[in-house]
């Protein structure tokens, strides 16, 4: 449930990314969005005092945090400048496969034609459901957008596979904590750079309303994601950010008043069958 919560808010923060992108700097963006966050964590921040952390776990957590937060936000922002949310979205998507082939990797998950064919399961039904968005949203940066948001979805898969060994050792709380605080002093320096504390954003209210939104969810969306982590195998969470395109293509129709078409039913019964291939217990046998 908790991964599926994180799936769901992705999917809803990409919808509200798009509102704001091209009125603040994607890095000014992603800074707002996890100071917001930050500050939800800070009884974690405080209790974490208490927690003594190695300090070669601390910096590597930390490292994790600016690469998790830092990199791939701003590579997500970048990327919606120049494609829809859904699209983002779909590419996205690829977040579970990536995770499971670096898992199996680095020797920490065996791969299993189930999973495999779960997954592309998955992507073959948010393809489905998002098509005739993606025929009539051609754009010139399209193709920019796209690699911007894969490149995302890589720096993500590499980082849930290489957080569990911490979130087994410490709390989940004070991980995630300082791996946020780290990737806010990150990103700091391009929003600087981007004029974000010499400059008051062009925002009207409904637009800050946005931005504190996508923070907060954040804030709330990183602890379940790494609570989730700390006790299920990174391939089994990341499969629920399926439900992420999902998310942003229903919104889309709620809020922008896009059809409902058949397409998206076909991708939400894919991404249905594909949850069940990943989260269902092969019977031990006897």
């Amino acid at each position: 449930m908790a991964a599926a919560a994180t799936g769901v808010q992705v999917g809803a923060a990409m919808v509200a990314t798009r509102f704001v992108v091209h009125d603040i700097g994607p890095a000014s963006l992603a800074f707002l969005r996890y100071a917001i966050a930050v500050l939800c964590l800070v009884p974690p921040v405080l209790m974490s005092v208490r927690v003594r952390f190695a300090m070669r776990d601390l910096l590597v957590v930390m490292a994790l945090g600016i690469v998790q937060f830092g990199v791939l936000i701003v590579l997500l922002n970048l990327g919606l400048q120049f494609i829809s949310s859904t699209r983002a979205a779909l590419l996205f998507s690829t977040f579970p496969l990536m995770t499971m082939i670096i898992a199996a990797l680095l020797g920490r998950k065996r791969l299993s034609p189930t999973k495999v064919a779960g997954v592309m399961l998955t992507i073959i039904g948010v393809g489905v459901a998002l098509d005739e968005r993606l025929i009539t949203e051609r754009a010139a940066g399209e193709w920019i957008g796209a690699l911007l948001v894969l490149a995302a979805a890589l720096c993500g898969a590499v980082c849930s596979v290489l957080y569990r060994p911490y979130l087994a050792r410490y709390p989940t709380l004070p991980v995630g904590a300082w791996a946020m605080l780290a990737s806010v002093i990150f990103l700091a320096a391009p929003a600087g750079v981007e004029g974000l504390f010499t400059e008051v954003p062009q925002l009207d209210p409904g637009g800050w309303m946005v931005v504190l939104f996508i923070g907060l969810s954040s804030g709330i969306g990183y602890v379940l994601w790494l609570w989730a982590l700390k006790h299920a195998t990174p391939t089994r969470v990341t499969v629920f950010l399926s439900l992420s395109p999902i998310t942003a293509a229903l919104l889309g129709v709620a809020l922008l008043g896009e059809p409902f078409t058949v397409g998206v039913l076909l991708g939400l019964a894919g991404v249905v069958a594909r949850l069940w291939l990943a989260t269902r217990t092969v019977p031990a046998h006897k």
